[in-house]
């Protein structure tokens, strides 16, 4: 393997040789060109982490899945799922420093980034099953008995949904500016619905871009090259989140059935926080500017809903919705200060 600059990384993924092809791709994308793109967002970890695909049982596929730190402690692990059209690389701000108190996990959510891209079923309650029992194959494939779930934006309403599932999984849920709580007037919901249909892929210019695909991306998304210009003075971040969505679209596609109009859920998570077990702690944190769909008003209401519950509230300032990287030396030290009695 060629030299990274990795320390101790084992990488056990297995090697896939595909023939060469001379044939013009329209979009300049490639599981190749996605793995080259994540291992430079990787570069800069200097300490022991591995990667590999965990394969799901009954034959759903298999989620790329990193893990930082994973001998430094017995500890319950860091279970981090990342938000819509992102993918485990973006969590490059916070491994050194969570990874330092407990085992560290991340993986690309189905449909995402390395992660195998099923086809996507019509129905609401399929697609979030899909999902939910993905996450569960892949803790049973780990051997993990507990988890402190970490869900950010899409993430964060995936692990609500597994937490009414799998409630004893779960030490802690961590929800980060979680998308899908607020609920929809019904004139928007049926207009919503009629507007957006339920077939749409949000990603479609991206693709339809083709060779100007990556211009574009840096062109519209300066905003986050910026936040992580402390690891990266070019455009590592971009070229990254390009890869992750230029290539067939599978979870965008879910996330587009499960969303209504102003980028609201169809099925609200805030009808439905009740059902997670009582004895799930949840901790809600909030970027201060994040977008008006979060509304972080939620989680002062899963506060009255879930009364008698441990339910708790943070708002990062000069925070938006990439809080995690907005502010990631506070998102941090108020993530070690959340989980600090935990075992």
């Amino acid at each position: 393997m060629a030299d990274t600059g990795i320390v101790a990384h084992r990488n056990t993924e297995r090697s896939n040789r595909t023939k060469s092809s001379c044939k013009f791709k329209w979009v300049p994308t490639s599981d190749t060109a996605l793995k080259t793109a994540e291992e430079r967002i990787l570069r800069h970890v200097n300490f022991d982490y591995e990667t590999r695909f965990v394969p799901l049982c009954g034959n759903r596929g298999r989620l790329w899945t990193a893990i930082f730190n994973p001998t430094n402690s017995t500890k319950t692990p860091f279970v981090f799922v990342h938000g819509f059209g992102s993918g485990l690389g973006l969590w490059a701000l916070n491994v050194a420093s969570l990874s330092q108190q407990r085992p560290f996990y991340a993986f690309d959510l189905l449909g995402f980034g390395r992660s195998s891209r099923p086809k996507i079923p019509k129905k609401e309650e399929v697609i979030e099953e899909m999902f939910v029992e993905s996450i569960e194959a892949w803790r049973k494939e780990m051997k993990l008995d507990k988890m402190i779930l970490v869900g950010h934006s899409f993430g964060g309403y995936l692990v609500s949904n597994y937490a009414m599932k799998y409630p004893d999984r779960i030490q802690h849920l961590i929800l980060v500016d979680p998308w899908g709580f607020p609920e929809t007037p019904s004139l928007i919901r049926k207009l919503g619905s009629l507007v957006i249909g339920r077939n749409g892929s949000l990603l479609q210019l991206l693709r339809a871009a083709g060779p100007y695909g990556p211009g574009l991306m840096k062109r519209s998304r300066r905003d986050i090259r910026e936040k992580y210009i402390d690891l990266f003075d070019d455009n590592t971040v971009l070229n990254y989140i390009f890869h992750c969505n230029a290539r067939k679209p599978s979870g965008e596609r879910a996330f587009a059935r499960l969303m209504l109009s102003l980028g609201k859920s169809v099925q609200p998570m805030i009808q439905r926080i009740h059902k997670v077990k009582k004895e799930v702690p949840i901790t809600f944190i909030y970027g201060e500017n994040t977008y008006p769909m979060i509304n972080p008003g939620m989680g002062e209401m899963t506060k009255e809903i879930r009364q008698g519950c441990y339910v708790d509230v943070h708002i990062i300032k000069n925070a938006s919705h990439q809080v995690y990287a907005d502010q990631p030396e506070e998102f941090n030290n108020l993530m070690l200060q959340v989980c600090e009695d935990m075992a």
